[in-house]
């Protein structure tokens, strides 16, 4: 037995010795001095230019380094001693001596007498099992000269066996993979991984986002135990998804590598390393490993009422269409994000009224606490006067890029308080919807502003009588897309206000198929098939397209089919174009309707063969390798050939992710009795009306009425000028990208990629008794302008690269409608006009002594206009009404 338990422990002990030996990291001898040379360099560039065009620069030395302490019961903890020193920064890529900034300068004239020193005095690091502990060094050295040396600290990074763990360097805390043989050892980072100490913000659509793919990878070679070099390579490529060729590229590179050893300090005594540390140099300090924030002043930049005279007049009312605007507007951006509110306020009250809306747009999407705060103090929503001002700074929130629990605090104290005009009211509320829809994406859905407003917003409908305020939640509803406002939107679809259901309806379709379920598909069916009770065509029409975009069963295809030749006769049309447009442009619902189509009971001549007007049609406006942009037009009519709904939807998709970009809907009824022509079932008792809606980048704005009341059309019959009617106007941040890349060599990258939309939309309505012709058109103007800036401050030099692309375009959209006879002709046109297209990139690299290097190209070309097709009909019809005003 005693000799058993002799075997078992003599087992053990050798176990417990492997064990050991297994997991034993790197150590440094003692009374050796090991001499390496070390360089860090950055190069910004585009991802397909080669490394000579980088710009940006490189940061050499010598580092020495010693073993200063010893854990005497772990020797792998070790308390490093590292020094800096023959200190050169030069240009990263080869350059003329013309171009070079950097010639003729010595680390002291760029770095600064105090900096070169601070960066020369020796530091020291806790070093257990190759890992970074600690880092100690004098708090009060500039953060700049911290970030260095956690860079240099970070090259000793490593393990001696293979395997998966989290770890945290100078770039941040992240998951590194660790491939490790007998001399070498490839520490491969997971970047997508890393937790940093800087947050940035995006823009809540993938579609005008940014996308970013980094890699990192370090290769060590060992020689005796030792690090003999130590290389790493790192790249961080930011591209604009609309446009993956608008992108910048950030490669990091740092080298370690072993020169000579030479004899070295002996080893400090000690019980810990907090008293070894404080024996050898009482004002080191711990300050932790990752990079920390660093603060540099603009020297020579312009203030924000410098820049805003230097813009203002590309911001007036007719620039608008112009590049020249958006441009202004992404530079006045920048400045306001750095104002104070004192600024701001100051720049605001004394800006000319003409320009006023346009900086409104500017202040309110620069979205900092200070711009917030000036807007409101700035804007007095108790007075009627400033509608347009406070419209423009609702539509602004809507379409924030990052929103915030403040920012909805704040509107939601509008809603409660004293407000001059019930249409801004109406725009609080529905806005209010979009910013909880955008806080809920990014995970806020609890925060007590958020959940309050939600209890708000699904009680809305039910707890108010008044017609107008009952609108204002249903679209509310639509901007929000709670799951839980599912139910209350189902109830309203079957109300007996046409208003309430057509915007009910049309909310359920923007919903995840999923989210409508079979208690939701057998309401719309009972409106579709009018179990019920009879339902406005529009209505009708509505229920039909959300059954068909929602996963429709066999069935529910079958009994639509079915109905195609019981309806009111442009209803039949409508129908059976929207079929065959399913079917054209191979729709997700279209298998299911050719199933449904082998049936000669739905599909047969007499059904298939149906005449009228009114029509839906899909097609492409562009299709690239990075974004697939498609629309989409309906046309209904009523019996008597007058305008009853026409919608146009402009989508964007890119990476599988979706965007409506655009719908325009003008709707009319009541008029028929102008021509003497007999209401459609369900239709006798409608008010005169007349309206616009739009929906603007998956952000539903107020809608404006045209007219409504018979008196109120008849005055207005007579006092039309003819001219287009503005929905929304001003200035949009599309894309808004903001983070911050620390790099293994403790330098940062901040990125900053902005979108400007200058954009003009207006539609009219024209109704001519005398020559018994309506026309309806949809103008939009707009300009593009994006920028992409990569920029490594360090404070005592910096390089940079911005990319970006910038248009101005025109698409109008008109429907000419002559009833002077049966069937009446109608020709729908849709014009893209040729527009310019500009691609740009310049680099820049500068010293705190001015001297900078600049380098700017561009490429321009026209894009060709064109009319986009609709079906055959439409062309038919369209040479008959050209032919007759001819």
């Amino acid at each position: 037995m005693l000799r058993l338990a002799g075997l078992l422990l003599c087992v053990t002990s050798f176990l417990s010795t492997s064990s050991l030996g297994a997991i034993a990291g790197p150590r440094l001898d003692n009374d050796k001095l090991y001499r390496y040379s070390y360089s860090a360099e950055v190069g910004l560039n585009r991802p397909t230019g080669s490394t000579r065009g980088n710009t940006g620069f490189r940061i050499s030395s010598d580092v020495d380094i010693s073993l200063v302490w010893r854990n005497p019961q772990i020797q792998d903890e070790q308390l490093l001693r590292l020094q800096i020193s023959n200190v050169q920064v030069e240009s990263a890529g080869k350059r003329s001596r013309k171009n070079n900034i950097f010639h003729g300068s010595s680390a002291e004239s760029i770095l600064g007498k105090v900096k070169l020193e601070a960066l020369q005095r020796p530091f020291m690091v806790l070093w257990k099992m190759g890992k970074i502990r600690s880092l100690y060094a004098h708090k009060a050295e500039p953060a700049t000269i911290k970030n260095l040396k956690r860079g240099v600290a970070s090259m000793l990074m490593m393990q001696l066996k293979s395997g998966k763990m989290s770890e945290a360097d100078a770039s941040g805390k992240c998951l590194v993979e660790y491939k490790a043989t007998k001399d070498q050892v490839i520490r491969t980072k997971h970047l997508d991984t890393c937790k940093t100490q800087e947050m940035g913000f995006t823009t809540h659509s993938p579609v005008l986002g940014i996308s970013g793919k980094s890699t990192s990878e370090t290769v060590i070679t060992l020689e005796n135990g030792i690090i003999k070099s130590a290389d790493v390579e790192e790249t961080h490529i930011l591209s604009i998804n609309a446009r993956q060729k608008a992108a910048a590229k950030v490669l990091s590179r740092q080298s370690l590598t072993l020169k000579k050893i030479e004899v070295g300090p002996t080893e400090v005594a000690g019980k810990d390393v907090a008293s070894v540390v404080k024996s050898l140099d009482d004002k080191h300090m711990s300050v932790g490993v990752m990079v920390e924030k660093v603060k540099t002043k603009c020297k020579g930049c312009p203030n924000l009422m410098d820049t805003w005279k230097a813009v203002r007049s590309q911001l007036e009312p007719e620039s608008l269409s112009k590049a020249e605007a958006p441009r202004s507007f992404l530079a006045l951006l920048h400045s306001l994000r750095k104002a104070s509110k004192s600024e701001i306020l100051t720049v605001l009250r004394n800006c000319s009224k003409t320009v006023l809306p346009q900086l409104v747009d500017a202040v309110t999407s620069a979205q900092t606490p200070s711009s917030h705060s000036a807007i409101l103090e700035f804007l007095d929503f108790s007075k009627k006067e400033g509608l347009v001002l406070h419209e423009r700074f609702l539509y602004a929130c809507g379409f924030a890029s990052h929103p915030t629990e403040t920012m909805l605090q704040s509107l939601l104290d509008l809603a409660q308080g004293k407000i001059g005009s019930t249409e801004i009211k109406e725009s609080i509320v529905i806005i209010m919807g979009a910013l909880l829809r955008k806080l809920c994406l990014k995970g806020a859905c609890e925060l007590p502003t958020v959940f309050k407003v939600k209890v708000m917003l699904l009680a809305g409908p039910d707890s108010t009588q008044m017609e107008s305020e009952v609108l204002m939640y249903l679209l509310a509803l639509k901007n929000a897309l709670l799951p839980e406002g599912v139910p209350v939107l189902a109830k309203y679809a079957e109300s007996e206000v046409g208003a309430f259901s057509t915007i009910a309806i049309t909310a359920l379709q923007r919903y995840d198929p999923q989210l409508i379920t079979p208690e939701v598909k057998k309401t719309l069916n009972r409106i579709y098939h009018q179990n019920k009770r009879i339902y406005e065509k529009n209505v009708r029409a509505a229920a039909a397209d959300v059954i068909m975009s929602s996963s429709p069963s066999y069935m529910e295809v079958k009994n639509l089919l079915l109905s195609i030749g019981h309806l009111p006769h442009e209803m039949n049309k409508y129908m059976l174009s929207k079929v065959q447009d399913i079917l054209r442009f191979e729709m997700p619902a279209c298998k299911l309707v050719r199933q449904v189509m082998k049936d000669m009971v739905s599909h047969n001549y007499d059904r298939f063969s149906k005449t009228g007007s009114s029509s839906a049609f899909s097609g492409f406006m562009a299709r690239t390798a990075d974004v697939t942009c498609t629309y989409n037009l309906d046309i209904l009519y009523s019996g008597s050939g007058v305008l009853r709904r026409s919608n146009m939807n402009i989508y964007g998709q890119s990476n599988n992710a979706f965007l409506h970009g655009l719908q325009v809907t003008i709707e009319a009824q009541g008029l028929e009795s102008l021509i003497a022509a007999t209401p459609d079932e369900g239709e006798e008792e409608l008010e005169s009306f007349a309206g616009m809606s739009a929906l603007l980048f998956d952000v539903q704005l107020r809608p404006v009425t045209f007219f409504k009341g018979y008196s109120d059309l008849m005055s207005k019959m007579f006092s039309i000028s003819g001219d287009p009617i503005s929905v929304v106007k001003g200035l949009i941040l599309l894309t808004d990208h903001s983070q911050v890349i620390p790099l293994q060599s403790g330098l940062r990258a901040s990125a900053e990629f902005q979108g400007g939309l200058a954009i003009d939309i207006s539609g009219g309505m024209e109704f001519s008794l005398w020559y018994r012709e309506s026309k309806t058109s949809v103008n939009n103007r707009g300009a593009l302008v994006v920028i992409g800036n990569v920029t490594v401050d360090t404070g005592f030099v910096s390089a940079g690269v911005e990319v970006g692309f910038e248009t101005e375009a025109t698409l109008d959209f008109i429907t000419t409608v002559q009833f002077s006879e049966y069937p009446f002709l109608v020709c729908m046109q849709m014009d893209k006009t040729t527009f310019p297209f500009r691609e740009t990139v310049s680099k820049q690299e500068k010293l705190p002594s001015g001297q900078t290097f600049s380098l700017k190209r561009s490429r321009d070309q026209l894009v060709p206009g064109s009319e986009f097709p609709l079906h055959q009909e439409n062309s038919n019809m369209c040479k008959k009404v050209f032919e007759q005003a001819w």
